[in-house]
């Protein structure tokens, strides 16, 4: 499996404002960059705190995208993943429509009758006690054939995955914009490292929407 991390943050290195709300931080070109990464993809990830945030529908914007992978043999939208270890996710959430097929990750300690409304809508996979085991999910996502995967957020999954060393690149769009706060999300959340730190080596450098897209690769 190979995992993509790909966010867009402010120049202070914030993914939206202290309130959670969502932001424009790049401009079309990024979107485009975007699309085309969820169509070279076989699953889009995302935390539950992005989908009770933003609702996302996690799919292709562009119809040739959709056409081309069509061509290719696979379903118009690549598979959209939920990593909700509380079963959280609304039952009315776009990403639990028909224009993809969704899994939901929980853990053991999610409710039951959470669990069974999600059930009707996505494919739920179980992994951990209280919090899901990123690496038993992710391992049986792959199970499922899902091999390029592409991570959207937010920071508290984001910082998770590298935690468990399952982050292969990260594409960080850097707009032109300051959003500041304490509270604010940023790009890696969750605990912090204190020591072995992540290190990336930086594979590409381009400017784009007034910012900059930063490609980096995990170093091994």
């Amino acid at each position: 499996m190979h995992v993509v991390v790909n966010a867009a943050m402010s120049a202070d290195g914030k993914l939206s404002s202290r309130r959670r709300e969502q932001i424009a931080i790049s401009g079309a070109a990024d979107f485009e960059r975007v699309d085309r990464l969820r169509a070279d993809s076989d699953a889009v990830v995302v935390g539950v705190g992005t989908v009770l945030a933003d609702d996302p529908h996690l799919t292709i914007k562009d119809e040739n995208l959709r056409d081309e992978r069509r061509t290719n043999g696979e379903p118009a939208n690549p598979a959209r993943v939920v990593v909700d270890s509380s079963a959280r996710t609304p039952s009315a959430a776009e990403v639990l429509d028909d224009a993809a097929m969704t899994y939901v990750c929980v853990s053991d300690a999610a409710p039951v009758e959470q669990r069974a409304a999600l059930a009707e809508h996505a494919d739920l996979i179980t992994a951990g006690d209280e919090r899901v085991d990123l690496l038993r999910a992710f391992a049986a996502l792959q199970e499922q054939g899902l091999e390029q995967v592409m991570v959207e957020g937010g920071g508290e999954l984001i910082f998770s995955l590298f935690e468990a060393g399952l982050v292969d690149d990260l594409s960080v769009f850097v707009g032109p914009k300051v959003i500041g706060g304490r509270d604010a999300p940023t790009l890696a959340d969750g605990d912090g490292f204190v020591e072995n730190f992540p290190e990336l080596e930086l594979a590409e450098v381009e400017r784009l929407d007034g910012g900059v897209l930063l490609t980096w690769r995990v170093a091994e």
